[in-house]
């Protein structure tokens, strides 16, 4: 953390060598967050660029009262948060939209209690971005930091700047409605 300090008061001045080691100290965080958070039609390396070109422009604005990366990941989600919110168009998902794979994951945790095989990880991971896909930003960026980068509700209420009460609720909703779109696909998938 300290070199990324160092790098920081460097970067203010305007020293480029120091803006370039700092790129490549937060590079990888702007991605993980991105890929988290990122819209559906906004590649994440553009994305993840556009993070780290505002932060960088707004550099004198961090205080140093929290850690820079804290301050950098309320940057990302609030960028990434915004181009969410452009891209409102949020397509219903049908049973014939899933691919095989995920057709037969579905069937699969619908008619037995076993865990799934490692061999069908990846098509179970694209039916739960599909799922998420559904979702308004707000309640997409509460399940992804809860349940799916396991970071508490207090964690939240830091990166979100929303009270213990609303993420609680935004939470319970979120799960819901993913609960009715996965019933939707159930029920088209019923003969």
């Amino acid at each position: 953390m300290g070199r990324t300090l160092a790098c920081v008061e460097r970067a203010r001045t305007g020293d480029e060598l120091a803006a370039s080691e700092l790129y490549d100290l937060v590079y990888p965080l702007m991605l993980r967050i991105v890929r988290a958070y990122h819209p559906r039609y906004t590649p994440e390396e553009d994305l993840a660029q556009t993070v780290l070109m505002k932060a960088f422009t707004k550099l004198h604005q961090f205080s140093g009262k929290v850690p820079f990366e804290h301050w950098l990941a309320r940057v990302a989600v609030n960028t990434c948060l915004k181009e969410l919110k452009r891209e409102r168009v949020h397509p219903e998902l049908r049973w014939a939209d899933l691919s095989e794979p995920e057709e037969r994951i579905l069937r699969k945790l619908t008619s037995s209690a076993e865990d799934l095989p490692a061999s069908e990880t990846l098509a179970a991971h694209e039916l739960v971005s599909r799922l998420l896909g559904q979702l308004s930003p707000a309640d997409r960026l509460v399940i992804v930091l809860l349940h799916l980068e396991g970071k508490s509700v207090e964690e939240v209420c830091q990166l979100t700047g929303w009270s213990r009460p609303l993420v609680k609720v935004r939470a319970f909703r979120a799960r819901r409605r993913m609960r009715s779109h996965l019933q939707q696909l159930l029920h088209e998938a019923s003969p």
